[in-house]
């Protein structure tokens, strides 16, 4: 990864909207929300849905595909799991001491089958 595409990816997730929608659609799995789904849930008018969906978009967390009249909304795990090696491989520095202390933190919050840690 780049390290501009991983500042448009933390610039992206760094507003409480945008950040509110991406989790909801992690949740939501693969098979993904309708807009009109996730503003209801939010409750959030539709405009400011279509921004922040735009911008996550753009910065490749999200993708999307009609469905009838619907378009359905996905989180791109592929990318997520990118963004996080990133942070976790080039911002240590491959020292020992920090990504060995992250990676204990990631297995512990790992999720389970009912989604909880």
């Amino acid at each position: 990864m780049e390290i501009d595409t991983a500042v448009s990816a933390l610039s992206a997730l760094a507003h409480g909207g945008r950040l509110g929608v991406f989790r909801m659609l992690v949740q939501a799995g693969p098979e993904g929300l309708a807009a009109g789904e996730i503003a209801r849930r939010l409750d959030v008018p539709a405009n400011s849905l279509s921004t922040n969906l735009h911008i996550l978009s753009h910065a490749q967390l999200v993708s999307s595909r009609r469905d009838g009249r619907s378009i359905i909304y996905s989180a791109r795990h592929d990318s997520m799991a990118r963004l996080l090696e990133y942070l976790m491989e080039d911002c240590c520095g491959g020292n020992p001491e920090i990504c060995g202390q992250l990676a204990d933190t990631v297995l512990r919050s790992r999720c389970t089958k009912e989604g909880h840690a």
